[in-house]
């Protein structure tokens, strides 16, 4: 039975034909929107494989009647990518959001459908920062306030009495990229600085000079300036309502240049007209646009802008950039490392991770097929073992050998490892890690693959340089690479098998490019991995099947 192994990524197949030489060239389709700053596009219609569309922002019914027709999209937060859209996108391989935050991006339907979701967290760090430290300013010098009196040809001078920097307590809720720049910036003005952040270690918290709050109730509880750089998620969604605005000092200020649904802003509107807080500030808002009539805009001491946070020329130009680099390289070489919906991987560079990847599915996909000879076709149970030198990658590695368990299985083409694991679970698939024991090779990968009353492992080493190979086959010790087509047979250990094997690929015209023979006991089972150039099917298989002492004959096909 001829087994085939999907690719990690998949590539759409659209091909233009180049006026430059005549020859047809792999064209991908890209499609822009919501004012891409101009360096960023120029990246993308720079490379010649890639058709640039650049619209305005679309309305939502257009923009699905279009989207059938593109391998990619980039945008900014103004273009709802919503379920509908998505399952509209038949081509689309990835999306690329020209900013930080992705809650305008219905993200578990792109990691089911398998496209990559790209964001550009770093470019507009220093905007955020210093908007943030713009409006604090504001609040404490009063300078709307000001501004505003003196062009109604006031002059108010005795009312302005307003508050330093220095020497008050800034809390940090979030010390992310731009939790961190804030904190930096603090310093610089002489404040104290605590933060709060369970997700961040120490190091971190030690190399800037900040103070630990070991709960955000603590932090409230210090804090003369409380400002918020935490995405949107269920977790921070309504984290400051009014039993944590009650915690805060009298007189405190309240800022949030980060999602709008962070703070309760009844709650918030309900503080400042009570004088509980001394002021705050808030770029981002529940539903944007803000409606004119919303109440906010006439609480008092309340500083409003329109999510204009990462809104200078610079970090326009930086976020574009970077998610138009990505979006290229993921188009034209699979480079998933800037997909923030695939498994996280820490301490280890994607390119180093490649060929672990690569190893991974061919495994799996080899113990599936060999599974599948035997009759058990629906896999219960992958478990993943690993060396040292990957084990701050076992999510990734868990999802490219689940890819291989899959492939051939799951309809349509969007298999890869971005949604394997959600498929995987749909089926019943269950994915684990199990620990490494002591001596393991390094750079050992070991796939167990469970189906009906059998279980097979199949292991290999993924070495940083050279090729992926398979060392074990179940019982076995081979030593193979895992490419084009790989012939697995178990045989009787008698005299003849070998020559003949050969004799039936010869007369097939199929040439042997490796032929590694194991056996556990002379004269007991053995096992034969051979990697072919070029097809081997059915009637070749048929005729393996044929020659005394042959007992099974797996072919995997892999695609490259």
């Amino acid at each position: 039975m001829a087994e085939s192994a999907p690719p990690l990524y998949h590539r759409s197949n659209s091909f233009t034909l180049s006026p430059a030489d005549g020859r047809y060239v792999l064209k991908f389709k890209v499609l822009v929107t919501d004012g891409i700053d101009a360096e960023g596009i120029a990246i993308l219609s720079g490379d010649p494989q890639l058709a640039v569309d650049e619209f305005p922002t679309l309305p939502a019914a257009e923009l699905i009647e279009r989207i059938g027709d593109y391998d990619a999209l980039v945008g900014r937060s103004a273009t709802r990518i919503t379920p509908e859209l998505l399952r509209a996108a038949k081509k689309i391989r990835v999306i690329g959001r020209a900013g930080v935050g992705v809650d305008n991006i219905a993200m578990d339907v792109a990691t089911e459908l398998g496209i990559s979701i790209i964001n550009a967290p770093a470019g507009n760090t220093v905007a955020v920062a210093e908007l943030m430290f713009g409006s604090l300013l504001n609040i404490l010098r009063n300078l709307s306030f000001a501004d505003r009196t003196m062009r109604a040809g006031e002059w108010r001078r005795s009312e302005l009495l307003g508050g330093e920097l220095k020497g008050r307590t800034l809390g940090i809720i979030g010390l992310g990229r731009i939790g961190t720049e804030v904190a930096r910036r603090a310093s610089a003005f002489e404040m104290e600085v605590i933060a709060f952040d369970p997700y961040v270690p120490d190091g971190r918290f030690q190399g800037l000079r900040v103070q630990r709050a070991e709960s955000l109730v603590a932090l409230l509880a210090h804090s003369d300036v409380v400002t918020v750089h935490t995405p949107l998620t269920d977790e921070t969604r309504g984290m400051l309502g009014r039993r944590e605005l009650a915690k805060l000092k009298p007189g405190a200020v309240l800022l949030n240049i980060a999602r709008g649904g962070i703070v309760e802003e009844d709650a918030l509107a309900e503080a400042l007209a009570s004088g509980k807080l001394a002021g705050a500030a808030l770029d981002v808002f529940t539903k944007e646009p803000l409606p004119a009539d919303n109440p906010l805009r006439g609480v008092p001491n309340l500083f409003l802008t329109p999510h204009i946070g990462a809104s200078t020329l610079e970090a326009q130009r930086n976020v574009a950039r970077d998610v138009c680099a990505a979006v290229r390289d993921t188009l034209l070489g699979g480079e998933l490392s800037r997909s923030i919906n695939i498994a996280t991987v820490e301490g280890v560079r994607w390119e180093q991770l490649k060929p672990a990847l690569r190893l991974s599915e061919r495994a799996a996909a080899v113990g599936r097929a060999i599974l599948a000879t035997q009759g058990n076709r629906a896999v219960q149970r992958v478990s993943l073992r690993v060396g040292a030198t990957h084990l701050g990658a076992n999510e990734a590695l868990l999802s490219a050998a689940a890819v291989g368990v899959l492939g051939g299985v799951v309809a349509g083409d969007r298999l890869n490892v971005i949604n394997a694991r959600t498929l995987a679970a749909q089926r019943g698939i269950e994915l684990s890690a199990v620990e490494s024991a002591a001596g393991t090779d390094d750079d050992l990968i070991e796939i167990r693959i469970s189906a009906g009353m059998q279980e097979i492992a199949v292991a290999g080493t993924a070495p940083a340089t050279g090729p992926v190979r398979l060392t074990r086959i179940g019982a076995f010790h081979v030593d193979v690479q895992p490419r084009g087509t790989l012939l697995i047979l178990t045989n009787e250990d008698v005299p003849g098998v070998i020559g003949r094997v050969g004799t039936v690929l010869g007369e097939a015209q199929i040439n042997i490019a490796e032929y590694h023979q194991a056996r556990l006991a002379q004269g007991g089972d053995a096992l034969a991995a051979v990697s072919v150039d070029g097809a081997v099917g059915e009637g070749v298989r048929a005729e393996l099947l044929g020659i005394p002492g042959v007992r099974t004959a797996t072919v995997v096909t892999f695609d490259r």
